[in-house]
């Protein structure tokens, strides 16, 4: 098999690793790729986003299976145009990428198909309105950008003053793009946060391990949110009647009510859920793996990842081939000073070529570029250091001892992924 990868950052170094690793693979391509993943595949320097551009590459080489990761191409319709071709993708088609490209269509489709959420308040496209109703909500309240946002477009607003900062910063300033031109109010939700990741051929689907990223840039949850800093995965994560109520609840209707609006979806889903007191309800939906939940979910697989891709796109996905590692996994994340705000970049990365050695430790590239023999940062998430174990424990061991020995200028990471999962009860009991 040849395979075209689409994205550059840790989920597609997270993709590229394990897809290497198939005894079918004989070529992957990576579009844009990072230093890390030069190591591993052949990185073309191509917009990822840019649809026609990826038509026109694929036609070219003619690859047997393409996987994207980021969302900026299954929005702007890279599903449809290659499953016009005929050409196998891992993709849903531009219509069901609406789920993660609009906040209001996503909580439309979960208001019309009964699956539990947050209660709304309303839709605004001005920053007016959206003031005004700030009176009548409870606080605090979520206030979601409606379209894509690079995972800063969400906001939990302790107070007025705060939310109309984001609702100014989001409708005024234009600081998330056309994204951020119409917001939503939500109430606030409580109970704990839980990643859940589906893989759908458009009849079956597959169920991921389950996983819990860490968004807040600072230990504690501290500090402004940002893509990920973190995330975990580990076999009492979830009890086994809170995994049946989410398949039951929200899973199944939620693939029920794609089939019956005649909405193509082959891919990965995500459910962002919050496992409240009266059971499971969806924060947000995401059309694609999660970054940086991939990089845990991938170092627990235990199948041959471009076998199963390729059933999906042929409809003919087998859910008993997903077998999974026993014990646990961990990401952490190495940013840059300053992330998610203003940070500097060409820092050179010391001690990769020692943590290359541990066994049961991977460091997934994320924001970095190869300047002749040395790597660089290039972005605000740099590395993602990913740990697999028979335990929580080891695993995280295993990440925190690599990472003292890797060093970038302005380098910080949060010293408290999973910290929780000692303190609490399997999610849901």
């Amino acid at each position: 098999m040849k395979i075209l990868v689409i994205g550059g950052g840790g989920r597609e170094h997270a993709l590229v690793w394990k897809l290497h690793e198939s005894p079918h693979v004989d070529k992957i391509w990576c579009v844009p790729g990072n230093g890390g993943i030069s190591e591993e595949a052949e990185c073309i320097a191509t917009n990822p986003g840019d649809v026609a551009r990826l038509v026109d590459l694929a036609d070219r080489l003619q690859p047997d299976l393409t996987v994207v990761g980021p969302e900026l191409p299954l929005v702007n319709g890279i599903g449809d145009a290659f499953t016009e071709r005929n050409w196998p993708i891992i993709a849903p088609s531009r219509q069901a990428a609406q789920l993660e490209g609009s906040k209001i269509f996503a909580k439309q489709f979960l208001q019309r198909h009964n699956i539990a959420t947050a209660k709304m308040y309303g839709v605004y496209d001005s920053s007016q309105h959206a003031l005004a109703a700030l009176d009548t909500v409870d606080w605090p309240v979520v206030i979601k950008a409606d379209g894509l946002c690079a995972g800063k477009g969400v906001f939990l607003a302790p107070n007025y003053a705060s939310a109309r900062d984001f609702i100014e910063r989001a409708m005024l300033r234009s600081e998330f793009g056309p994204g951020g031109q119409r917001v939503l109010l939500e109430e606030t939700l409580h109970g704990d946060e839980l990643s859940f990741i589906i893989l759908t051929d458009g009849e079956r689907f597959a169920p991921l391990v389950p996983t819990r990223d860490h968004k807040r840039a600072f230990d504690g949850n501290l500090g402004p949110n940002t893509g990920g800093m973190g995330a975990y995965s580990s076999d009492d994560l979830l009890s086994s009647s809170t995994r049946d109520a989410i398949l039951r609840d929200v899973v199944e209707p939620t693939i029920q009510g794609l089939a019956a609006g005649g909405i193509r979806y082959q891919g990965f889903l995500y459910f962002g859920l919050m496992l409240s007191p009266s059971g499971p309800k969806v924060l947000e939906f995401n059309c694609r793996l999660g970054d940086p939940e991939a990089q845990a979910i991938i170092a627990r697989m235990d199948f041959d990842l471009a076998d199963v891709l390729s059933d999906a796109t042929a409809t003919r996905l087998d859910p008993s081939k997903l077998r999974w590692k026993p014990g646990a996994s961990v990401c952490v994340v190495l940013a840059s000073g300053g992330y998610p705000g203003k940070f500097e970049t060409e820092k050179t990365i010391s001690g990769l070529t020692d943590v290359a050695r541990n066994s049961g430790v991977k460091v997934l590239h994320a924001g970095t570029k190869r300047v002749g023999n040395s790597i660089v940062t290039n972005g605000g998430r740099v590395l993602g250091v990913t740990a697999a174990a028979a335990s929580l424990g080891n695993a995280l061991s295993a990440a925190y001892g690599a990472i003292a020995q890797i060093d970038f200028d302005g380098m910080y990471y949060r010293k408290d992924i999973a910290a929780r999962a000692n303190r609490v009860n399997a999610a849901g009991e």
